[in-house]
């Protein structure tokens, strides 16, 4: 440690000790008597007042002053809550229709652009031989149906055949107890009975087969029918033609496209909203979107998955809007604003926020009597005019200047201004 500031304080307290408490004796110490009285009292005047200003000087260095700040009073206002959400737009429907049959494509087609009613024709397919077999199918059909009424007469005969077969049994048995008939005639009757018995079981079948016969050839028929319908190939619903139609003469096969139809009015706004704010959303609830080409829409929440997406963690949100005009083209960007449950906010300027030692955000506010307080908050919305936040008091005096530069428990000189 050096000895020549320690050695100058002294020094200073010596004199400042003497200059205080012993002034007269300094002053006759360096003027003596011989000093003229006009100018002992001119020094006295002079030291008395450099003194005063002194010791005001170190009690100003010695106090601890007021750190001034600037606060503005905010009073909480009701805010309707919103979520943003970013995607796109998707077709309400969107189907491509493919063919079903084999053959060669007779129609005219349709070009891309159009509008079609549900019902209208879009590919046809010729019949080639599919009316023939529907002819063979309604033949076969026919002696199916024709060969029941034979078979139920067969199973007629084998009944009564049986019937009787019974009673000659019965009555050889009861003639054999009486000793009128030989064993040879009872064996005779029970084989014939068995023999019946046989018969009935073989009609039986016989009708079982013919109505068999009936369901595959009604099935015939209606696979022949169902064939010759698949030839037209119709519209499933009323929308508009995404690619052309198949051309005149293609050959179509099983899987073949005829042509994609998709409905945009309604058209849905598709969009992801984040595992934080998947509660603020509703199904039902009131959404406003707008494109990138500038146009504006609204419409309800119709759908919100609740399944997320493995990959981002995120869940499908699904507007539906009408779009009578078809302004709104399938697979465009959008932003959409979903309405959500209202709260009462603060309007702060940005710059207000600050972080605590433990880093949470939040704004340092003052109390009674001057007094510094770190309060957090959480950020509801930004906008042009400065960021919405809650959990604050309703009224509530926020330092938007200097705040960086006290801490909790600090006195203030306050200076308010006011809201812009």
């Amino acid at each position: 440690m050096r000895p020549l500031p320690v050695i100058s304080a002294i020094l200073v307290s010596v004199f400042l000790f003497l200059l205080v408490f012993e002034r007269d004796r300094l002053l006759g110490f360096a003027f003596k008597d011989d000093t003229p009285a006009v100018v002992e009292e001119t020094v006295e005047a002079s030291d008395q007042t450099a003194s005063v200003a002194l010791i005001e000087t170190i009690n100003t260095e010695n106090a601890n002053p007021l750190v001034s700040v600037v606060a503005l009073r905010s009073v909480a206002q009701p805010v309707e809550n919103a979520v943003l959400l970013r995607g796109q737009t998707e077709a309400a429907r969107k189907v491509e229709i493919r063919s079903e049959v084999t053959g060669l494509i007779i129609s005219e087609p349709l070009r891309k652009g159009g509008y079609i009613e549900k019902g209208q024709l879009l590919c046809e397919v010729e019949i080639g031989t599919r009316a023939s077999v529907l002819a063979d199918a309604e033949g076969n059909l026919e002696r199916a149906n024709a060969a029941v009424p034979e078979a139920n007469a067969r199973l007629a005969e084998a009944n009564a055949r049986l019937s009787e077969a019974k009673i000659n049994d019965t009555a050889a048995k009861r003639l054999s107890e009486g000793g009128f008939a030989s064993d040879t005639r009872v064996a005779s009757s029970a084989a014939a009975y068995e023999s019946a018995l046989a018969g009935v079981q073989g009609a039986k079948a016989s009708v079982s087969a013919a109505e068999s016969g009936i369901k595959s050839a009604v099935a015939r028929v209606v696979a022949a029918e169902r064939d010759i319908e698949r030839l037209r190939i119709l519209a499933p619903f009323s929308g508009m033609l995404e690619t052309d139609t198949a051309e005149l003469g293609t050959l179509m096969q099983p899987g073949a496209l005829c042509t994609t139809v998709v409905l945009l009015d309604p058209i849905k706004l598709v969009g992801f909203v984040p595992e934080t704010d998947v509660e603020r959303i509703k199904v039902g609830a009131m959404s406003g979107a707008r494109l990138a080409s500038g146009v504006d829409a609204v419409g309800r929440v119709s759908f919100l998955s609740r399944t997320a997406d493995s990959a981002t963690r995120t869940f499908r949100v699904e507007v539906i809007v009408p779009n009578a005009d078809l302004a709104i083209r399938d697979g465009q960007t959008v932003e959409i604003v979903v309405s959500s449950a209202g709260s009462d906010a603060h309007l702060l300027p940005a710059s207000s926020l600050t972080l605590n030692d433990e880093g949470a955000l939040g704004v340092r506010v003052v109390e009674d009597q001057n007094v510094v307080k770190f309060l957090e908050v959480s950020v509801l919305r930004d906008s042009v005019d400065g960021i919405w936040v809650l959990d604050l008091p309703q009224e509530v005096s926020v330092i938007t200047s200097g705040q960086e530069y006290v801490i909790d428990g600090v006195t203030v000189a306050v200076t308010y201004r006011e809201p812009s």
